[in-house]
C-alpha cells in the first residue's frame, strides 16, 4: 500500500467499529437472487412435436391400433377388461407441461415394464377448449411412442371421453417369460 492510499483507508475506516465478539461471530453468504433451475436430461430426449395440430372434434372417440395388433386387444381394451397399473393426470395443465409429463411418464412406465396405463386429460364442451386441445396433442403424441400398441375411450367410472386406456408393449423381460411359459405348453 502506498502512503496516500493507507491514509484514504484510514479516513474510509473512521466511524467503524471493531466488533466485541469477533471469536463467535459467523458470516453469512449473500442470497443470490437468481435462482438456477436443474436441467431435466431426460426431457432433452423428449421427441414429442408440438406446432400445427389438427383438433380432433369432441363427437370423435380418441381411438388407435397399431399395424400387427389384433382388433379382440382393441375390443378389450376399448371394454376396460385390462387392469390399469398406473395413471397420469393432466388435467388443467399447460400444453408443454403435458409433453413433458406424459414423456417422463411413458419413460417411467417402460423401465417398470408396465402394460395399461389411464391417462385422464379432460374434456371440454367446445372442439377450441383447452382440454380437447390436450386431448388432440395426446392422440398425436401417444401415436408417435413405439411402445404403444393401442389406446382407446375409457369407460365413464374411469373417466370417459375425459380420459383414454392406453395399451403399451411388452418388455423384453415379459416376451422371454411369457415364450418360455408358452413352450413348455407345447412340448
Amino acid at each position: 500500500m502506498k502512503p496516500d492510499d493507507k491514509s484514504l483507508f484510514l479516513e474510509a475506516m473512521d466511524e467503524v467499529k471493531p466488533l466485541k465478539n469477533a471469536a463467535c461471530t459467523t458470516w453469512q453468504k449473500p442470497k443470490s437472487s437468481r435462482v438456477v433451475a436443474p436441467v431435466d436430461i431426460l426431457q432433452l430426449d423428449n421427441f414429442l412435436t408440438t406446432g400445427y395440430l389438427d383438433i380432433v372434434p369432441l363427437d370423435t372417440p380418441l381411438e388407435f391400433k397399431r399395424e400387427g395388433v389384433q382388433i379382440g386387444v382393441l375390443d378389450k381394451l376399448r371394454q376396460g377388461k385390462y387392469p390399469q397399473q398406473a395413471t397420469l393426470n393432466l388435467l388443467r395443465l399447460p400444453i408443454e407441461q403435458c409433453r413433458q409429463r406424459l414423456f417422463a411418464f411413458m419413460h417411467l412406465a417402460r423401465q417398470q415394464g408396465l402394460r395399461n396405463v389411464l391417462i385422464v386429460h379432460g374434456k371440454g364442451r367446445e372442439d377450441n377448449a383447452h382440454a380437447n386441445i390436450v386431448r388432440s396433442y395426446l392422440a398425436r403424441w401417444l401415436a408417435e411412442f413405439d411402445d404403444v400398441q393401442a389406446f382407446s375411450v375409457a369407460l365413464p367410472h374411469h373417466g370417459g371421453s375425459g380420459a383414454c386406456y392406453v395399451a403399451l408393449k411388452k418388455s423384453d423381460a415379459q416376451r422371454l417369460d411369457n415364450w418360455e411359459r408358452h413352450a413348455k405348453r407345447s412340448r
